[in-house]
C-alpha cells in the first residue's frame, strides 16, 4: 500500500492491546514520507481513515543505515518482564473491562449467555458485517498471540470462529475485542464457542 510512494526501509506493527492499530511505515527519504502521508490521510482502511502523522523519533532501520544506531534491547526486555510478571501476579477480579463506545445490549445480553460456555481456544464470533471476510477478521485478530485461524461459515454471514493455540491466549483476544465496532452498527460479540 505505501511502497507506490517510495522505497520502505521498514514497517512496525505491534501486536499488544496499547498499539493495536498502529503501524509504523519508515521510507528511506522524507520526500516519500511527506507524499504518503498527504495522499493516504483519511483513506478508507476497514471502513476506517487512516491517520497518519510523522513519528517523534527516528526508527531504529534509519539509526542504522546512518550510523548512529545503539541498541537498548536489554532494557527494553527487563522492562517488558517486569510489566509482564505485574500483570501475572494481579488478582483475577482485578482485571480490567474491555472498553466499548457504548452500551450495545445485544452483545451484553448474549456475553452474559456465552459466559455459560467453558473457555477454550476457539471464540465464537456474532454480529459481524456482511461484508466482513476471513482475511479482515484474521487482521484483528491475529494481533493477539497464538492466533491460529479465522473460519467463517458460509450459510451464515455475520458470524465466524475464530481459533488460539490455548483458551488463555483466546481469553485475552475476547477481552480484547469485545465490542470492537467494525462498522458504526455491528459491534462484535465475542464468546467462547460451545464443545
Amino acid at each position: 500500500m505505501f511502497s507506490q510512494f517510495g522505497r520502505v526501509l521498514d514497517v512496525v506493527a505491534m501486536k499488544t492491546f496499547r498499539l493495536r492499530g498502529q503501524a509504523w511505515v519508515v521510507f528511506t527519504d522524507t520526500a516519500a514520507a511527506t507524499n504518503a502521508l498527504r495522499t493516504m490521510q483519511g483513506f478508507p482502511f476497514f471502513d476506517k481513515p487512516i491517520r497518519i502523522t510523522y513519528a517523534k523519533t527516528k526508527s531504529d532501520a534509519v539509526a542504522k543505515v546512518d550510523g548512529t544506531y545503539k541498541p537498548d534491547k536489554k532494557s527494553r526486555q527487563q522492562k517488558n518482564a517486569a510489566a509482564r510478571e505485574a500483570m501475572l501476579k494481579r488478582p483475577a477480579g482485578n482485571k480490567p473491562l474491555p472498553v466499548s463506545a457504548g452500551p450495545v445490549p445485544s452483545a451484553a445480553a448474549s456475553a452474559a449467555s456465552g459466559a455459560a460456555n467453558a473457555p477454550n481456544k476457539i471464540l465464537f464470533v456474532q454480529n459481524l458485517p456482511e461484508s466482513s471476510n476471513e482475511a479482515m477478521l484474521g487482521m484483528l485478530f491475529q494481533q493477539f498471540p497464538g492466533f491460529r485461524e479465522v473460519r467463517m461459515v458460509e450459510a451464515r454471514p455475520g458470524i465466524a470462529f475464530v481459533e488460539y493455540e490455548n483458551e488463555m491466549q483466546s481469553g485475552t483476544a475476547m477481552q480484547g475485542l469485545q465490542g470492537f465496532k467494525i462498522t458504526p452498527t455491528n459491534a462484535m460479540n465475542i464468546t467462547f464457542a460451545k464443545q
